[in-house]
């Protein structure tokens, strides 16, 4: 497959129709997609177990101050134990893949440590959990209009409210959301 049909760094907007009910609704930064497959997280949809604080004290992190507010997001079905923090590129380490020139991707628990202390990236979105596709799955699933695809935005990803992004993505698009059909293709 060309370069030009991978979408990384791109966001993936779930259609009505989609059949698997964990991607209901969902929008998906692509953080990386190439002839092996693709690997995204779930930017609105919150985790409901686990709080910014529960995750450090059982990552045994010792904060002195006061811990910030940071959502945890349900960043997907894959590895689900596992963290990652989509966020700008003014933070970066060493093990930091850097996605586009204004967004990065870090999966280590200095990162944590950083945004603990607010000394992390300006923007972030911490995630436990991924999405995956093999080889030509994603692929086949936008060829079968599962999903639309729209540029990333940062004001989405970092600054929307996790129930407005699908929807701002969808207007993003020129898509009045009232319009579609989860039947689309039948008459």
């Amino acid at each position: 497959m060309p370069q030009s049909t991978y979408f990384e760094n791109k966001l993936l907007l779930a259609m009505p129709s989609m059949s698997d009910p964990r991607f209901e609704r969902s929008v998906i930064y692509i953080c990386s997609h190439d002839a092996s497959g693709a690997m995204g997280l779930v930017i609105n949809a919150q985790h409901e177990a686990l709080d910014f604080q529960g995750l450090l004290e059982q990552l045994s992190i010792d904060v002195s101050e006061e811990v910030p507010n940071v959502t945890i997001h349900a960043g997907g079905p894959v590895e689900p134990g596992r963290g990652f923090v989509l966020h700008s590129a003014d933070y970066v380490q060493d093990s930091t893949m850097i996605v586009s020139q204004t967004t990065a991707l870090t999966a280590t628990v200095d990162i944590l440590k950083a945004m603990a202390s607010n000394a992390g990236p300006i923007n972030h979105l911490l995630t436990l959990g991924y999405a995956g596709w093999g080889a030509g799955q994603l692929e086949s699933e936008v060829q079968a209009n599962g999903w639309m695809i729209a540029d990333a935005d940062e004001e989405i990803i970092f600054h929307t409210e996790l129930e407005h992004k699908w929807s701002r993505a969808m207007a993003m698009l020129g898509i009045d959301i009232a319009m579609l059909s989860s039947d689309a293709g039948h008459s």
